[in-house]
């Protein structure tokens, strides 16, 4: 079986990489693949990022918004199995445990033990960043671990680094006690040696958390195995994590921090205790998949100088590690535990109740509702168009002089078959549109004014019917082309049943109660109108103008300022300080190349200048 680990820094990011969570666990084609840094809080986990065909998956979220991690860290195990139940597949655990304390709430009690000598609160505080998946896969347990990154100038987080670090190791001793084989898996963000590191120093030795990291291994009296150095214990350059602000990857200039660690018996039954471990008995081969750096081997492209930092490269700034182990033998058949992604209610669904099966009842009763009177607003043409809640609205804003709008029947039309308007001093006007508000013998018949006060009695009426003159009114988000001046909209002669046509007519939006001819008022506004959009259009491209001329000089004063670093002669790339302290904020200038080596001339020269700051004059 093969086992992966991966950093992905950012699970959503890698899957929209891949196309999908099947592509991206196939491409592995592993039996457990562990993921770090998944940045996914637990109700962001739906089926698109948790579940794929033939794979069991277990996840652990931050439960903490401390220093603004909500969304931060997170890991994921999936299993290939190919039966979820009743299965005797390694690959598929028997037991499953968010985090290493046993105090999170999907935890059993029973991984506390080793434990007891810690505070509650102090287990909780460690396991609270969702930094752990435990799976026991009967022969194992497996470790899916992405350890804490502290600075070294913050004295908190070191401290609960190393918390983190004492913890999970009580955890480890208490299963070797108990004659059980463990599994380390993951970015544990410690580079153990000197040789696993780009630019140690000589203090490098002196970290105490590379101390902490060299004391459990065998070679210093441990009982844990550094897989891959076990298999390649003097290769040079054999980086899995590079800054992805530097441009190192691009050099190899690099740490391993990803790793694959195991502790116990073979699994042997009859042996000489000589000779007979994990490593050289089970596991066959660990590696670097080398293949999922951005960078790839002879396709290094020098995008820093000749791009710029805007190309954006897929990917993590991790590279996966991975280990095949053989002589595996099946256990007895189980099924998945509750852990699983599969049963997490987001996943699985929540059972309905009594009150929400009304609710939705009555939802579709008033959908349902809605359809009908649309249905029933559709019907331009029939008297019982005109529901009692228009007529009471139309009645009350005659006397007021004010016009509303609603549907009527051909029965209102004059004698022409045209519809007319009465506006509140009795003056009739053709307008296309008419309401029945009373019997067929006595029709009443208004106009609108205009102003704010029609629009907001226009919506009230919306509330029992919409007007047919709203079906044709354009959209207020619509483009200050339309001339503004006029409040009410004439109705498109083609939008308008052929039976309301009437060249003798005049439009309400081409005349006004004085009375005047419609061709001149109407020449006037459109006139008025294109002069005003012409002034708008002119102002705009003198504002855009001025705008583009002024980035053109503020472009060429900073190139003018940028200097040039002095190994390769060219210009440099600012940066600011973001780290608090007195310096925050203030802007520098660093050589523009990918970091790399020294002793390698096509890397960072290491050009460093501060920008200056003018004092403002008092």
């Amino acid at each position: 079986m093969k086992i992966v680990t991966y950093n992905v820094n950012g699970l959503r990011q890698r899957i929209s990489q891949f196309g999908s969570l099947q592509n991206l666990l196939d491409s592995f084609n592993a039996e457990i693949i562990c993921f770090q840094e998944t940045k996914l809080r637990r109700q962001e986990l739906k089926s698109d990022l948790v579940m794929a065909d033939g794979y069991e998956s277990f996840f652990s979220c931050t439960r903490t918004s401390n220093k603004g991690r909500t969304g931060y860290s997170g890991v994921a195990t999936f299993c290939r199995v190919k039966s979820a139940f009743s299965s005797d597949e390694v690959a598929l655990p028997v037991a499953a445990a968010e985090g290493f304390t046993g105090v999170l709430e999907t935890s059993g009690s029973k991984i506390v033990e080793g434990l007891e000598d810690f505070a509650k609160d102090e287990l909780r505080k460690v396991d609270s960043e969702g930094r752990c998946v435990i799976t026991d896969h009967g022969h194992f347990v497996l470790f899916n671990i992405y350890g804490p990154r502290a600075d070294s100038d913050d004295t908190d987080r070191i401290q609960f680094k190393l918390q983190f670090f004492k913890i999970l190791q009580k955890r480890w001793e208490f299963l070797l006690s108990q004659g059980r084989r463990i599994f380390v898996v993951g970015d544990l963000n410690i580079a153990p040696a000197a040789i696993d590191r780009c630019d140690a120093g000589p203090d490098f030795e002196k970290n105490e958390f590379r101390r902490w990291f060299r004391s459990i291994l065998a070679e210093s009296g441990g009982s844990f195995f550094d897989v891959f150095r076990s298999k390649h214990p003097e290769r040079r350059g054999a980086y899995t994590c590079w800054p992805s602000n530097t441009g190192a990857e691009q050099f190899n200039y690099g740490t391993r921090i990803d790793h694959i660690l195991c502790a116990g018996p073979c699994l042997h039954q009859k042996h000489d205790p000589q000779g007979h471990d994990l490593v050289t008995c089970h596991i066959k081969e660990c590696d670097i998949l080398i293949e999922y750096k951005r960078w790839k081997p002879g396709n290094t492209p020098s995008y820093r100088w000749k791009g710029g930092m805007n190309i954006k490269l897929e990917g993590s700034d991790h590279a996966p590690v991975y280990a095949s182990l053989v002589e595996i033998p099946e256990i007895a058949q189980h099924s998945t535990p509750s852990l699983a992604s599969r049963y997490l209610p987001m996943i699985r669904g929540l059972q309905q109740t009594l009150v929400s099966m009304l609710m939705k009842r009555e939802v579709a009763k008033q959908t349902e509702s809605c359809e009908i009177s649309d249905s029933f607003l559709a019907q331009t043409t029939s008297t019982e168009n005109c529901s009692e809640s228009a007529e009471r609205s139309l009645n009350n804003d005659v006397d007021s002089g004010i016009l509303q709008e609603d549907y009527c029947s051909s029965s209102n039309q004059d004698s022409e078959g045209v519809f007319v308007k009465k506006i509140g001093n009795g003056k009739e006007i053709a307008n296309g549109a008419a309401c029945h508000t009373g019997t067929l013998g006595s029709s009443k018949h208004i106009s609108s004014v205009p102003g704010d006060r029609a629009k907001k009695k226009a919506r009230k009426s919306q509330r029992g019917q919409l007007s047919l003159r709203s079906f044709f009114q354009k959209s207020p988000n619509a483009s200050h082309d339309v001339n503004n001046s006029t409040t009410d909209i004439s109705l498109n002669q083609e939008d308008v049943p052929e039976s309301h046509h009437h060249s003798n007519k005049i439009p309400l939006s081409d005349c006004d109660s004085t009375g005047c001819k419609p061709h001149e008022l109407n020449s006037s506004v459109c006139s008025q109108g294109q002069d005003e959009r012409d002034g708008n259009c002119s102002l705009d491209k003198e504002k855009n103008d001025n705008a583009l001329l002024e980035w053109r000089r503020i472009q060429q004063l900073m190139e003018n300022s940028i200097p040039l670093c002095k190994g390769h002669k060219e210009p440099c790339v600012a940066r600011v300080v973001k780290k608090p302290g007195p310096t925050f904020g203030r802007r520098f200038y660093v050589c523009a190349r990918a970091e790399g080596p020294a002793s390698n001339p096509e890397a960072n020269c290491g050009y460093f200048k501060w920008a200056s700051s003018k004092s403002k004059q008092k």
